[in-house]
């Protein structure tokens, strides 16, 4: 079966873990210290704080911005259940948008509809790695929480995604494009911030009791997480790669491709199409041996019980994610290919 994701690792990654091991000191310290150097370096952000995960990152950022009972937080319906549980931990409102139907990524017009006098931030996912329309975003003047988990690497206007929110948040988590099995980070231009969240991330030793977390990365994740960052290129290469021969196959079966705007710099974190059968072509991958999944598990708005979300229902019910990461072989992504057009010559392949 070839998998749905899986993390591209090599000796190099292995040797870092290994060498931090070698050292006895597994906790957080030089590693972790040099991962949020490299990432703000690479990002243009002044200052970070790597933590242990990027929901702990979310949190943290929500309450850093100063979120809490009685404000409301933006975020759109189409994205992973972590952003809804970050808001319910400070005790915020989540005020769910929809989405765009062609790049999946927050409806800048929605928006704009469902702002008020307690609207403290939002939160903007650059979902599957598509950067979404930051200029639209800060025109709004709503304090921004970039969340990058799916997309770093990506551009906007030429300039990295996480530079352009008061805060930005990423994740480490085993399948993303930087693996270090677990792990987050929060990067910022405003120094407040960061320093706030660095004394939230760790609660001991303290002279008061403040409530505070245990948030904090290991120097062995942060030893992986160097060592892949180091490659992100040669990742982003390959996605790109993969994603224009996916592009062939499916232009000549007369499906739409995923659309990429101008100014927008693609990194597919995931290849996802829409389909008219989308279970149909799910199983029928899955029999062929080419695991194949919704790439959201349930829009927000589902699990919140309200209704009015159109393009994000039909999405959901549509989308497609097709096998798309760097540790693909030649072999598998041909069985792929091969798996597709087979799917298609039955009947289960069929645009929207």
């Amino acid at each position: 079966m070839i998998p749905h994701s899986r993390p591209t690792l090599d000796e190099e990654d292995r040797q870092a873990v290994l060498n931090v091991l070698q050292t006895g000191r597994l906790v957080q310290g030089e590693q972790v210290a040099g991962f949020e150097a490299d990432l703000s370096a690479m990002i243009g952000a002044s200052h970070a704080a790597a933590v242990s995960s990027g929901t702990a990152a979310l949190h943290l950022a929500l309450i850093a911005l100063g979120a809490g009972d009685g404000d409301e937080v933006i975020c759109p319906s189409y994205v992973c259940s972590a952003v809804l549980h970050a808001v319910r931990c400070v005790k915020a409102a989540p005020v769910i948008a929809d989405i765009e139907r062609d790049t999946f990524n927050i409806d800048v017009q929605d928006v704009k509809k469902r702002m008020t006098a307690k609207t403290k931030a939002i939160i903007v996912p650059h979902l599957f790695g598509l950067p979404a329309d930051m200029a639209g975003i800060l025109s709004l003047g709503i304090p921004v929480i970039e969340d990058c988990a799916q997309a770093p690497g990506s551009r906007f206007r030429g300039r990295f995604t996480g530079s352009f929110g008061r805060i930005s948040i990423f994740s480490f988590y085993a399948t993303k494009v930087i693996a270090a099995g677990e792990g987050g980070m929060l990067l910022s231009s405003d120094s407040g911030l960061i320093e706030k969240i660095r004394d939230l991330r760790d609660y001991d030793e303290r002279d008061d009791d403040a409530l505070r977390y245990n948030y904090k990365m290991t120097d062995m994740q942060a030893a992986l997480g160097r060592s892949q960052l180091r490659k992100i290129d040669g990742f982003i290469k390959r996605r790109r790669e993969i994603a224009g021969h996916y592009d062939l196959i499916l232009q000549k079966a007369g499906i739409p491709i995923p659309v990429t705007p101008p100014e927008r710099e693609h990194i597919y974190y995931r290849y996802v199409i829409l389909l008219d059968q989308a279970e149909m072509f799910i199983e029928a991958m899955n029999q062929s041996g080419v695991a194949c999944r919704r790439p959201v598990f349930k829009p927000l708005h589902r699990y919140l019980g309200l209704s009015g979300y159109s393009v994000t229902d039909d999405v959901w019910k549509r989308a497609v994610s097709i096998p798309i990461y760097p540790s693909l072989t030649e072999r598998e992504l041909f069985d792929i290919t091969e798996s597709i057009k087979k799917t298609g010559d039955s009947g289960g392949l069929r645009g929207c």
